[in-house]
């Protein structure tokens, strides 16, 4: 449903997984929230809307988890605009905003009263016989997952066009700072504070007790060889499955010219997001 934006009230782009019978009755619950302070301009159950023609100044509501914001920045594309996430999923690492407090907070963010704070993206190429087979804009990730048979892999590293390592392990991941507390730190990776630019390089269960996680600067450019891939041997990007690999394709991996841009509100900082969603303690209690 869309309709033309009002010169009266503030336009908003409501973007949601209609496919999720939970989410789509919550957010039907917000709809007449958002509409006291806004006109829906917008309201998009599948990410699959061109949001090109709106306006720049639009505000994007996000209303879902960590994964539906990971759809709508594929989704803004090259034409990223501010983004206020709502929490209906379960950890709500990037939409933090409790539904329960989003008329409370929806009259500041459309007063721009609230940061926007931009987060680093990354584009992923995949080249195949000189080629460019896929080019995709991302947000957490790039991941190399074995496979079946599901033995060692051998993955080279390369930066800037020189050989970094070979790695002999089960995966890759390589995340931006909003990704390294995904996949990356789930694998033993470190937490890097996400308005850094920066990429970690991790491999999944290496076979040696030499290769550890690694943090470069993301002014470089990376690119990632499977000299001989499993039949399974598959390239993912912030959670969908891109392809199968070949042994003479090459992943690129770069920072993108476009930044996710989110509505950070009061009081929800970023330590903050870290000890109540990731359960970060730095006392120990006594047995």
């Amino acid at each position: 449903m869309s309709g033309p934006v009002s010169q009266s009230r503030p336009a908003v782009i409501v973007l949601l997984a209609g496919d999720y019978p939970r989410i789509q009755a919550d957010a039907e619950a917000l709809r007449g929230v958002i509409k006291e302070h806004a006109e829906i301009v917008l309201w998009d159950q599948g990410f699959e809307h061109d949001l090109a023609p709106f306006p720049e100044g639009v505000l994007v509501i996000v209303l879902g988890g960590d994964g539906s914001m990971l759809r709508a920045a594929r989704q803004l594309g090259q034409k990223q605009r501010p983004v206020l996430g709502v929490n209906l999923g379960k950890l709500g690492f990037l939409a933090d905003v409790p539904p329960d407090q989003l008329g409370q907070v929806l009259p500041a963010v459309l007063r721009k009263q609230c940061r926007v704070v931009p987060h680093m993206m990354f584009e992923c190429e995949l080249m195949r016989e000189g080629a460019t087979l896929h080019s995709v804009l991302g947000l957490n990730e790039v991941t190399i997952f074995a496979g079946p048979p599901f033995a060692l892999l051998q993955i080279d590293l390369h930066v800037d066009g020189d050989l970094a390592t070979s790695y002999s392990c089960d995966g890759l991941v390589l995340s931006t700072p909003v990704g390294s507390t995904g996949h990356s730190l789930s694998a033993g990776g470190p937490i890097i504070r996400k308005d850094l630019e920066a990429f970690v390089i991790n491999p999944l269960n290496p076979h040696t007790l030499t290769n550890r996680p690694v943090v470069d600067s993301a002014d470089h450019v990376f690119e990632v060889r499977v000299p001989s891939p499993h039949a399974g041997t598959t390239l993912v990007v912030d959670g969908q499955s891109l392809c199968t690999l070949e042994p003479q394709d090459r992943v690129i991996v770069r920072k993108a010219a476009p930044q996710f841009q989110v509505v950070e509100i009061p009081g929800r900082t970023y330590y903050r997001t870290l000890r109540e969603k990731l359960g970060w303690g730095g006392r120990l209690t006594k047995a």
